[in-house]
């Protein structure tokens, strides 16, 4: 079988403002402005007043064909002029036999095209971990199996969520888990975590989502107000994602664990603190690092005595369903990140919904990804 065509397709659709924001995708709130790129009002960082994302479809010589996703939360466009010009040498007329080997051989050609010019993150690896989920979905559907399935001889049914970024609806949420973002003060914060945790006890799991807003002194301060509380179940991407020696000099002064790893989109990113063991959580984007270097991640995190729980922002289908895939098959994956605004976006563009049931994701059973985009 041959892969005969590759598409790239940015989506861009308007989202409720007012829902959106403090969510996953939009965790803050947004600069008053007419553009369609604003500055958040508290963390260095622009956010879409749009949702956006990149689809990829890959159709074989028969007819066969498989979907892939890149997050793309601000300019789709650049994810998928990277696949249209860089990409489709690699993947389009390659033969093709659904195999896990075929698939890590196209992640490795699709990384070497551009990696001694320096592009071995960012976009590029954003639009290389698109066609690696289409690759998987593919695979799925020529051996009539669901990733989870290609990925593990004993894939889970459903994968426990925790509740992310929607503090009010904790109160009679079916979760075990869940994370508060730290977008306001830190007076703010701990109020917040406080009061979930008087309202549903000390067997309530609280991580919390520094949104990179720290330096160290500041993250060692919080971790501390943490601590005296009893603790968290981890501190998220506290510092600036280019500060490594403060992150692992965080981890290692403090009990709070630590989670990285949407920010960073390959195991050679992740290293230096799988080397320093700094990691309590990893945590892999599928659509930043797509099925098959997240498997190698976790491979990674297994042997630095760390957990897995993928992180999970604004996505259209494909994505999601890489992540439930990913985390229904990998060892030491406790949790997947869930929040209801994300599911009811991504549901509104399938043929048929992702389903979460009684706090937790359940895994597709049909071939592939057991999602179809349905585009407007």
């Amino acid at each position: 079988m041959r892969i005969s065509r590759i598409e790239a397709i940015p989506i861009r659709y308007p989202r409720d403002r007012d829902r959106a924001e403090r969510t996953a995708g939009s965790p803050t709130t947004l600069a008053a402005g007419q553009a369609m790129y604003r500055w958040s009002t508290t963390v260095p960082a622009l956010y879409s007043t749009h949702f956006e994302t990149a689809l990829i479809r890959l159709e074989t010589d028969t007819g066969l064909v498989g979907w892939g996703e890149a997050q793309a939360p601000l300019a789709p466009e650049v994810a998928c002029t990277i696949v249209d010009l860089l990409l489709r040498p690699v993947v389009e007329g390659a033969e093709f036999d659904g195999s896990r080997a075929a698939i890590e051989a196209l992640w490795d050609s699709m990384y070497r095209t551009m990696r001694v010019r320096g592009q071995t993150g960012g976009f590029m690896l954003d639009a290389i971990s698109g066609v690696d989920i289409a690759l998987w979905d593919l695979a799925g559907k020529m051996a009539g199996k669901p990733v989870s399935a290609l990925l593990s001889d004993s894939p889970r049914a459903s994968i426990p969520a925790y509740l992310s970024g929607v503090a009010d609806a904790l109160a009679t949420a079916p979760f075990a888990a869940c994370k508060l973002f730290h977008h306001g003060s830190v007076s703010e914060l701990l109020a917040t975590f406080d009061a979930v945790r008087e309202n549903r006890g000390p067997e309530m799991r609280i991580a919390v989502d520094a949104l990179w807003r720290l330096d160290l002194a500041e993250a060692q301060a919080l971790t501390a107000a943490l601590e005296e509380r009893g603790g968290a179940l981890w501190l998220e991407a506290p510092l600036f994602p280019e500060l490594t020696a403060d992150h692992i000099a965080l981890a290692h002064s403090t009990r709070t664990p630590l989670a990285l790893g949407e920010s960073y989109r390959t195991r050679f990113e992740l290293g230096p603190y799988f080397e320093a063991r700094a990691l309590a959580w990893v945590q892999p984007d599928l659509g930043r690092s797509g099925i098959t270097e997240s498997v190698r991640i976790a491979a990674c995190a297994a042997a630095a005595g760390a957990r897995v729980a993928p992180h999970l922002s604004i996505a259209m289908g494909p994505q999601i369903a890489a992540a439930i895939h990913f985390a229904a098959a990998t060892p030491g994956c406790e949790l997947l990140e869930f929040n209801p605004n994300v599911l009811e976006t991504a549901n509104a563009y399938l043929a048929s919904p992702l389903v979460m049931r009684d706090g937790a994701w359940v895994v597709p059973t049909a071939p592939g990804l057991g999602v179809e985009p349905v585009l407007r």
